[in-house]
């Protein structure tokens, strides 16, 4: 077998993944009330089968107002565990480590799906707005809603929200949590010089802007088993001047670091609109996750338009990260890591697929052939057609 990184386990704490393959979280806006729904338990599933080696579930806010639109999934009553449980059990039986991002919007909040245009909820809408709270009363970008301000009593409360989130996320059986920091949302909002106007000690200078996400990955590491991993996604740069930029970054990742946070999620974006509608290339976002993981000794997640199994493999053979996050590659291809395996030259390509589609897979890699040259052709007149018989 040829030795691939791709296909080596890596040790997270006391917890150790079968491969570097992991499933990006990526909303489905399914949810009703926060519940899970059955979109999610066949969604989920498909990728408990495929090969992977962690699943990080979607955004998961910690209190109602944290959604992003009415219908994503929460953590932020009991009644959600159960149905999330049933995802996070999926996973441990198929040998992949589950987890999940916890997560508050912030200004982003209160808005449509996006394939309804994404745009804030007014009150002629079916499903009504909410309230949206940020750093400061700044809005996103003109014509959209100004947040209110959260009070210091507030930010108390939410620190407490993600505290209780994080014990929930225990309840239903995950491996590791995420604290989402990344993408615009309301962490990210606290971390941005151009968000967060505050003159208090949340605010101004990059230390009191990172002392809110630092405080809740404290509050989060502490209520989690110190036997199982905690990430962070940030945005390494979020490409606006004067907001928060790969520097800026490196110091929260060496800080985070220090707090007992195990693997830094590196994404980028989200000051601007979503980031998920970024003109990108495959491995955009890789130098940030290889700055970071130099500069801080933390381990990284490459995530970005990631395709094709070879470059993924360069990517870790290089140090650049030590797991590959893919999103909507899974989505296209939620048997991935099969087609790794054989594109990379694993010895047994069928082993890293539940056994029960591993046995017809290597039946058929046995049978596969070369046609011989010897072998007679039928027609239909149209098209030519060939049997292939076995030796």
């Amino acid at each position: 077998m040829t030795q691939t990184k791709l296909f080596t386990p890596i040790r997270l704490r006391e917890l150790s993944a079968r491969n570097r393959i992991m499933l990006s979280p990526m909303c489905q806006y399914q949810a009703v009330d926060g519940f899970v729904t059955d979109w999610h338990h066949v969604h989920y599933g498909r990728f408990a089968t495929g090969g992977i080696g962690t699943a990080l579930l979607e955004s998961t806010a910690v209190v109602p107002e944290g959604r992003i639109t009415h219908g994503c999934t929460g953590i932020w009553s009991d009644g959600q565990v159960d149905g999330l449980a049933r995802i996070a059990e999926r996973y441990r039986q198929n040998g992949v480590l589950s987890g999940l991002q916890l997560a508050h919007a912030g200004r982003r909040g209160s808005c449509r799906r996006p394939w309804d245009g994404a745009q804030p909820l007014t009150a002629g809408d079916d499903e009504q707005p909410y309230d949206l709270v940020a750093p400061s009363e700044v809005a996103e970008e003109a014509g959209s809603p100004c947040p209110r301000a959260l009070t210091l009593a507030e930010i108390d409360d939410l620190v407490d929200a993600y505290r209780t989130a994080t014990q929930r996320s225990l309840a239903a059986g995950f491996d590791f949590v995420e604290v989402h920091g990344g993408h615009g949302y309301l962490l990210h909002q606290f971390l941005s010089g151009t968000a967060n106007r505050r003159s208090d000690i949340y605010g101004g200078s990059l230390e009191n802007r990172m002392r809110l996400p630092l405080r809740v990955s404290k509050a989060v590491r502490e209520m989690w088993p110190q036997d199982k991993p905690v990430f962070f996604r940030m945005s390494a740069t979020d490409y606006v001047e004067g907001s928060f930029g790969i520097d800026d970054a490196v110091m929260l990742a060496a800080k985070l670091k220090k707090l007992g946070i195990d693997v830094i999620d590196c994404s980028t974006g989200g000051m601007t609109g979503p980031s998920s509608t970024m003109r990108v290339w495959p491995g955009h976002q890789v130098e940030y996750a290889a700055r970071i993981r130099a500069e801080t000794g933390s381990p990284t997640v490459a995530v970005g338009a990631l395709i094709e199994p070879e470059h993924a493999e360069q990517i870790l053979q290089s140090g650049a990260a030590d797991i590959i996050a893919l999103g909507r590659q899974l989505l296209a291809e939620p048997h991935w890591g099969y087609r790794a395996a054989l594109a990379l030259g694993h010895s047994d390509p069928s082993s890293v697929l539940p056994e029960y589609y591993g046995f017809y897979m290597r039946r058929r890699e046995n049978a596969l052939r070369p046609r011989p040259e010897n072998e007679p052709a039928l027609t239909d007149g149209t098209h030519e057609l060939r049997w292939i018989r076995r030796a």
